[in-house]
C-alpha cells in the first residue's frame, strides 16, 4: 500500500502539462517579461538616478527625455504588476491539479521548495549575476506567504489586495510629508546660517538628514563617475559596487515596499483568475470597458505625475509629491494593459505574434535571465557602463526581443521546456523531468 501511494503522489505532482496550460496567461507573462526590459535597461547600463530622474544620467532632451516619458506613462511598475499578478494566479494553476487528484501535503512540499529555490536563484542573479534589480528573492518570500490562501473567496482576496494596495498609499503619503518638511527645515537651517544665527538642533538634524537623502537619490558629478567607473573595472569591480545596491534592495527596500507592491498584485492575480478574467474567458464588452477604463484614469494619472515631475525640473520633493497616486495610476494602466492584452488574445488577428508571445512566456524564467546575462556581458564585460545614451539602450532591448520572439518558439518545438525551466522543476518535485521531446 505504501508503494502505491508513493507512486499514486509522484503522478500527480508534475509540472502543468501543454494541455493545460493557459494560452492567455502564457501570453500576458510573455509581454510583460519583454516589456519589464524597457524598464530595467537604464538600472542596468546607466547609474542612479537615472532610473527615476533623466537629468541626473543618460540625457534630458530629445529622445532621451522622450523615452523617459513614455516609459513613465505607459509602463512604470505596470509591467512588474502584471508579473506579480500572473504569480498569484500561479499558485493555483500549481495546487489545483494537485489538490484535485489528492496529493495532500505532498503539494505543500512542492510549493514551498519552489519558493524557495526561486529565494536562491534570485540571491545568484543579484550578486553573483550582477542585477541588484532582481525580483526573484522577492517574489520567493512573499509566494510562501499566498499557500495558505489558495482556497480563499475572491472577493476576499481582492480585499486583502486593495488593504495592501490602500496601507502602501499611506506609506507614500507620510513619506512625501516627510521629505517636505525635511526640505522646509533645510532651507529654514540654511538661512540661519546664511544669516550667522544659532541652528536649533532639530533643523540642524533636519539639514543632515535632508543632505544625506539627496546624497543618496540625486549623488554628486564625482559619486556618479566613480560608480561608473567601478562597473567598467572589469566584474569584481562591478560586483562589489553592485553588491551594495543588492543588500539595501534585499533588505531595507523589500521590506519598506514588497508587501505593499507586489504581495497586494498576487492577492488581486488570484482573485483576477477566480473570476476567470486572466483567461480571457469573459465577454470581450467587459474587456473593452477595462481598457477604455484603465486606460482612462491610469494614463491620466501617470501623465500628471510626469508633467508634474518634469515642470519641478526634477524636484526630489515633487519626486515624493508624485508617489502619492503612483500606485493608483500604475494599477488601472495596468488594467488597461489586461484588457488589451485578453481582446488581443481573444482575437483571430496576428497569430504568430499570439504563439511567439506565448513561448517568451513559457520560458519567462530562462528569458529573464538572459537579460541579464546579455546585459552583463555587454555593460561589465566590455566595459559599456555609462557610456549609452538613454535612447541608445532601446536598440539593444528591441534586439532582445526579436530574438526572444524567433528563439523561444523554435526552442519548445524541441524541447518540453526553457533550461531554467527544466531545472527549477527538477528541483521542485525532486525528479528528473523530461527535456528532450
Amino acid at each position: 500500500m505504501q508503494n502505491e501511494s508513493t507512486c499514486q503522489t509522484t503522478e500527480v505532482l508534475a509540472p502543468i502539462s501543454e494541455s493545460d496550460r493557459i494560452y492567455s496567461i502564457d501570453v500576458m507573462r510573455g509581454v510583460a517579461l519583454l516589456g519589464i526590459l524597457l524598464m530595467n535597461i537604464v538600472m542596468m547600463a546607466l547609474p542612479d538616478p537615472a532610473y527615476y530622474d533623466p537629468s541626473g544620467y543618460g540625457g534630458d532632451t530629445g529622445w532621451n527625455l522622450g523615452c523617459w516619458i513614455i516609459n513613465s506613462v505607459f509602463f512604470e511598475g505596470t509591467m512588474r504588476g502584471m508579473f506579480s499578478l500572473l504569480f498569484g494566479a500561479g499558485i493555483l494553476l500549481f495546487t489545483g491539479k494537485g489538490e484535485t487528484k489528492g496529493a495532500g501535503l505532498s503539494i505543500a512540499d512542492a510549493w514551498y521548495r519552489r519558493t524557495i529555490w526561486l529565494v536562491i536563484f534570485g540571491v545568484i542573479h543579484a550578486y553573483i549575476l550582477l542585477w541588484p534589480g532582481d525580483i526573484l528573492y522577492m517574489y520567493g518570500l512573499m509566494g510562501m506567504f499566498l499557500f495558505p490562501f489558495r482556497n480563499t473567496s475572491a472577493g476576499r482576496l481582492f480585499t486583502l489586495g486593495i488593504v495592501l494596495f490602500l496601507i502602501g498609499a499611506g506609506l507614500n503619503i507620510h513619506d512625501n510629508v516627510k521629505a517636505s518638511k525635511l526640505s522646509a527645515d533645510a532651507i529654514e537651517a540654511a538661512r540661519l546660517i546664511d544669516a550667522n544665527q544659532e541652528v536649533p538642533h532639530a533643523l540642524q538634524n533636519s539639514q543632515d538628514e535632508w543632505a544625506g537623502k539627496l546624497e543618496k537619490m540625486d549623488p554628486s558629478i564625482e559619486a556618479k563617475e566613480e560608480a561608473v567607473t567601478k562597473m567598467q573595472n572589469g566584474y569584481f569591480s562591478a560586483m562589489a559596487q553592485a553588491s551594495h545596491m543588492s543588500y539595501w534592495m534585499e533588505s531595507e527596500f523589500h521590506y519598506r515596499y514588497s508587501y505593499v507592491d507586489i504581495l497586494n498584485m498576487m492577492f488581486l492575480g488570484m482573485a483576477l483568475f477566480k473570476w476567470k478574467v486572466l483567461q480571457a474567458a469573459l465577454n470581450s464588452k467587459w474587456y473593452i470597458a477595462m481598457t477604455i477604463i484603465g486606460y482612462g484614469v491610469g494614463l491620466s494619472v501617470n501623465w500628471y505625475e510626469t508633467a508634474t515631475y518634469m515642470g519641478s525640473d526634477f524636484d526630489l520633493v515633487l519626486y515624493y509629491r508624485t508617489g502619492i497616486t503612483y500606485d493608483l495610476g500604475r494599477l488601472f494602466t495596468m488594467v488597461g494593459h489586461i484588457g488589451l492584452i485578453m481582446l488581443f488574445c481573444k482575437s483571430s488577428r496576428l497569430p504568430w505574434l499570439r504563439k511567439s508571445l506565448a513561448a517568451v512566456g513559457r520560458m519567462a524564467l530562462t528569458n529573464y535571465i538572459m537579460h541579464t546575462l546579455i546585459a552583463t556581458t555587454i555593460f561589465v564585460g566590455f566595459a559599456q557602463y555609462g557610456k549609452w545614451q538613454r535612447y541608445e539602450l532601446y536598440y539593444l532591448v528591441f534586439g532582445i526581443w526579436l530574438f526572444q520572439l524567433v528563439v523561444s518558439p523554435i526552442w519548445l518545438r524541441r524541447f518540453h521546456f526553457g533550461p531554467l525551466e527544466w531545472l527549477w522543476r527538477r528541483l521542485t518535485y525532486l525528479k528528473k523531468q523530461p527535456f528532450l521531446r
